[in-house]
């Protein structure tokens, strides 16, 4: 079923619709509840919380076309509450469920970007994931995060400088190259 019927009829009560839109977007939700936590449960958390409230607010999404960036202004808000009510450091365990793999290991690069994108700044961090990770345009990153798309090409141009500062810190960091990274 089309994507924009599928809206149209969750916003009607159609809870079969409205899980259906979530199956389609639950992987994406997923990948980016776990660049905020680190670990496989909590992002599982964030993205069943996420779901609760998308449902209950559904009817308040104003154009269907925006549903994936305003599912995703959901998730993020559900990240920053479940962070703050956790108040802890953002583990590295379960790791390898995130990162892209040919085989069963991972590479000290991936997981210094990883340490080094948790380690920035939360307005940094949000752009460079949903630039970066989510593949969104910056029109939409702007509309998510609530803020003019001349504010999120400074992000992601900050967000990359101190990402090569943070990665030059590494032991690994002179082999790496943030836009090859990214």
């Amino acid at each position: 079923m089309n994507h924009l019927k599928l809206i149209k009829k969750a916003k009607s009560g159609d809870s079969e619709a409205f899980e259906e839109l979530l199956m389609l977007h639950g992987e994406q939700l997923y990948r980016t509840a776990f660049l905020y936590t680190g670990n496989r449960q909590d992002a599982l958390d964030i993205v069943q919380e996420t779901s609760y409230k998308a449902f209950v607010a559904i009817k308040t999404l104003k154009k269907n076309k925006y549903f994936t960036s305003w599912l995703i202004k959901i998730l993020i808000n559900s990240a920053y509450e479940f962070l703050n009510k956790k108040k802890r450091d953002i583990p590295l365990e379960n790791i390898e469920q995130f990162l892209p793999q040919q085989d069963s290991t991972f590479s000290i690069e991936q997981l210094d970007l990883f340490q080094a994108i948790n380690n920035l700044r939360a307005t940094y961090r949000d752009a460079i994931i949903l630039f970066y990770f989510q593949d969104l345009p910056i029109k939409e990153v702007a509309n998510i995060m609530n803020i003019p798309e001349n504010t999120v090409k400074t992000y992601l141009h900050r967000g990359k400088e101190q990402l090569k500062v943070n990665l030059k810190g590494s032991e690994y960091g002179e082999r790496k190259t943030i836009s090859g990274s990214l």
